[in-house]
């Protein structure tokens, strides 16, 4: 099986697929067309990938049949064009959870005590004690998360360490599991916005969390607490953000933003660093080397996971629910045929099936098949299954 790696990828990530038993093409800077012939001429069955996007084009060329997403969010790949082909793309969830929830932490002690304005100063030869003396300090301070997964769940700790009560918004947080976390629920995200000093924002980048932070938002916000986003840019308004920090004097701390460069380096136009009171860093929010090493091993037993069993874990793309309606249950004798006969009634019937599952008993004498169907078979197709040949023991049908 080959492995294209189209992202910079940690030695022992690559070692590691190569001790898989799997060849592995390394090409770091494949991007656009470029990787999109890199796939063609390769055959590769797995594409790595880390920031670089993953598009229609590339899908629908050569013999993929798995994307993963070295890394949690996985918005930089066509989910929509992988499962209209049947790729399997999944995602490391988790790997970099505590690399991020410490940068959210650099920027709002960043922010508090204002240390990029110090050090601006200092390199200018200035010494200004009185001004940078003033900070209102963290302790006891509120803390708000939008969003308790894994990277949200690691700024728990640390906020307690700090002495720093926390409120938090997730669609997943109930009133249970909030008292499990020590934390206190709200309802809305506006909740959050009215009852904390300091928001941290920590939610996955879909369709119903674009813009997810807004105008209504920032207008609920304290006057002086501070923001941060170290999740997606596309999360933020950011004009409202931008209008928020002017005119209430919000103060920002931001990992992502609008207009962020997608390459390695590049020149910024973002208007929203040049207003004081925001502080910013380059998207590096898991680019910790404890991380990076974190996500390669996850990589490496992902794709050997798939090569072994060709089931791959973290896949993202998978439906939710079935469309299947019905659950056909045929206890049968372990033979050649006797699948391709049923399967061969479901067909003239006009039903799909939706997933099917052969189980083989001790000694390979009888086996289960468990067949998820769209549509209810009629008694005459269930005879004419039962009936296909001796070896079929027990045809039943269940509703799902």
């Amino acid at each position: 099986m080959k492995v294209l790696v189209a992202d910079k990828f940690e030695d022992s990530g690559r070692r590691g697929l190569a001790e898989a038993g799997l060849e592995v093409l390394y090409q770091p800077d494949a991007k656009d067309d470029a990787l999109t012939e890199a796939l063609k001429s390769s055959g590769a069955e797995v594409l790595v990938v880390r920031s670089t996007k993953v598009t229609r084009p590339m899908l629908e060329t050569g013999h993929l049949s798995l994307v993963v997403r070295a890394g949690a969010g996985y918005n930089t790949i066509d989910v929509e064009a992988a499962s209209e082909r049947g790729i399997s793309v999944a995602n490391c969830p988790g790997k970099n959870s505590i690399a991020v929830a410490e940068l959210a932490f650099g920027l709002i002690l960043a922010l508090d005590r204002r240390i990029p304005d110090n050090t601006r100063d200092l390199e200018k030869g200035v010494w200004n004690k009185k001004e940078y003396a003033r900070a209102r300090g963290l302790y006891g301070r509120t803390l708000g998360l939008i969003g308790v997964g894994g990277i949200g769940r690691e700024m728990i700790p640390r906020a307690r360490a700090l002495g720093m009560p926390v409120v938090a918004w997730s669609r997943s947080l109930t009133p249970e599991r909030a008292a499990a976390l020590g934390i206190e629920r709200k309802d809305s995200p506006r909740g959050v916005a009215e009852s904390a000093d300091v928001v941290s924002v920590h939610v996955a980048l879909k369709p119903d969390t674009t813009k997810l932070i807004g105008e209504e938002f920032f207008a609920a916000m304290r006057r002086g607490a501070f923001f941060v986003n170290t999740s997606r840019a596309e999360v933020v308004d950011h004009a409202a953000l931008e209008r928020a920090v002017r005119e209430k004097g919000l103060r920002a701390g931001l990992d992502v933003f609008e207009g962020e460069p997608s390459g390695g380096a590049g020149s910024v136009e973002a208007p929203i660093f040049q207003i004081p009171g925001v502080v910013g860093t380059h998207h590096i929010g898991a680019s910790t080397d404890q991380a990076q090493e974190a996500i390669a091993a996850e990589t490496v037993r992902i794709v050997r996971e798939y090569k072994e069993t060709g089931r791959a874990p973290n896949v993202v793309n998978l439906a939710k629910k079935s469309p299947a309606t019905h659950l056909l249950v045929v206890r049968h004798c372990d033979r050649v045929g006797v699948l391709a006969a049923v399967f061969d009634r479901i067909k003239q019937a006009g039903i799909n099936v939706q997933e099917t599952e052969n189980v083989v008993f001790d000694g390979a004498k009888a086996a289960v098949a468990r067949i998820h169907l769209n549509q209810a078979p009629s008694a005459e197709v269930l005879r004419d299954i039962e009936n296909s040949t001796s070896d079929i023991l027990e045809v039943t049908l269940l509703p799902i």
